[in-house]
């Protein structure tokens, strides 16, 4: 069960399917609107049970930009913050960040790993 301040880093491959496993996440903690892939605004945001942050690092060129964008701060927030493209931000993520791992593209089946960040790789 996600709480307030839990971060999900999401990992794959462009097309594995992180925007369909954010919008059943999404759906999954009672919000009404349907999620969306944020690539050009970087962030969405959802009312759920709580709030959501939906963050798309994928168009962003340094972590300097990341902090210009508060992402800080929805780290540490009082809703639940879901990254796309984690891997461009690890050094800002907490201790604690689910990873979520989705191997496979296109009509390829899907392998879904979900275990705590690697700070390792």
């Amino acid at each position: 069960m996600l709480r307030p301040g839990d971060v999900v880093a999401l990992v794959g491959e462009l097309g594995a399917g992180k925007t369909c496993f954010i919008q059943g996440l999404v759906r999954g903690l009672g919000a009404t609107t349907r999620a969306t892939s944020p690539t050009f605004v970087l962030i969405n945001q959802y009312r759920g049970r709580l709030p959501i942050y939906h963050v798309d690092a994928y168009r962003t060129q340094s972590l300097a930009e990341l902090m210009d964008l508060g992402i800080p701060e929805l780290l540490q927030g009082d809703g639940v913050t879901v990254v796309e493209w984690a891997d461009k931000l690890l050094p800002l993520l907490p201790a604690g960040t689910l990873e979520v791992r989705i191997a496979g593209v296109g009509d390829e089946p899907r392998t879904i790993t979900i275990g705590r960040l690697d700070r390792e790789r």
